[in-house]
């Protein structure tokens, strides 16, 4: 079997680990293997899961794992690969997917393969992999017992197939207290209606030409109009004009909004990283040469503070 760590929240399984499903079921369709998926809490999700073509769901519940918990999550994949010998375990690279298995990874003695983009099955396996922020692909070989990956965020887009109704196998991990040093304990739940950076369908970013915290007052308006939300540039960060959540970069949030706006950004490779899963970029920037330009689709040279009031504007009267 080839098998995916699917995170979730509160039942709706996280777009980044729909990709590593996508992913896996190719993989798993190539090596003649079902696609398992392993879940923690009390909700294992089937018929969604079953949209992805998973043929057994893994279900891990406890009441100490209905919460974040790395090495508590990666015990209980341990305990399923020990028992069932998976070719490959598979999970997003996001931040949550990256621990865990790296976690798996250091207790099991195997090697990890992040942020891969293509797999040809083998002995050993072929992988290719985005480095260096994503501007260099790598083409490495990956043997060991069972085949650990982390998918690169946004690297393909989710896809359902024909429908399963898959079994649920449930799963008891032995656990002791030391697998819970580190684990969630509360959570703060962020202004009311305000939408996800990862998951707008509109990003409205402002970098180091808005000028000041004031200055994205037109920015958040926008945002708001189009039902987005906004991001910053590393820049912003910085100057401590908006918070590091809204950071969008490799070191930030990595996003694929159907539209990004660029306000101000002279385009750092460092950022492009972060926004370069957008389906269409729009830079507005005073600067004819500046970077983002080179990656944008559509670009208003002209300042946006000017620009952007008319936008919104001409939103309000539409």
């Amino acid at each position: 079997m080839i098998l995916v760590f699917v995170d979730h929240e509160a039942g709706v399984p996280d777009v980044l680990s729909l990709e590593a499903l996508t992913f896996a079921r190719r993989l798993a369709g190539s090596t003649g293997v079902p696609l398992e998926a392993v879940v923690f809490g009390s909700d294992p999700m089937p018929e969604r899961l079953g949209a992805f073509g998973v043929a057994t769901v893994r279900a891990i519940a406890d009441d100490r794992l209905e919460d974040y918990a790395p090495a508590a999550w990666a015990k209980g994949i341990l305990d399923v690969m020990e028992a069932d010998t998976p070719l490959a375990i598979l999970a997003s690279g996001s931040d949550r997917g990256n621990e865990v298995m790296a976690h798996v990874a250091a207790q099991a003695d195997l090697a990890l393969a992040a942020n891969c983009i293509d797999v040809e099955p083998g002995d050993p396996y072929v992988i290719t992999r985005l480095r260096w922020g994503g501007s260099l692909l790598e083409e490495a070989q990956l043997s060991g017992r069972c085949k650990l990956m982390t998918v690169a965020p946004h690297a393909l887009v989710p896809e359902e197939t024909t429908p399963t109704t898959p079994q649920v196998r449930n799963v008891a991990p032995v656990l002791s207290e030391d697998h819970f040093r580190v684990r969630v304990t509360g959570r703060e739940a962020p202004e009311g209606g305000r939408i996800s950076l990862a998951d707008a369908r509109v990003v409205v970013g402002g970098g180091r030409g808005v000028g000041s915290a004031e200055g994205f007052r037109s920015l958040d308006e926008l945002a708001s109009l189009l039902g987005g939300a906004v991001g910053v540039s590393r820049a912003v960060t910085n100057q401590g004009w908006r918070p590091h959540a809204e950071q969008v970069g490799q070191t930030g949030t990595r996003i694929a909004p159907d539209l990004y706006i660029a306000c101000g950004i002279s385009g750092a490779s460092q950022h492009i990283v972060g926004c370069k899963g957008a389906k269409k970029i729009l830079a507005i920037n005073t600067d004819p040469e500046a970077s983002i330009l080179a990656h944008a689709d559509y670009a208003v040279i002209a300042d946006l503070h000017e620009v952007v009031p008319a936008l919104v504007e001409e939103i309000r009267r539409l």
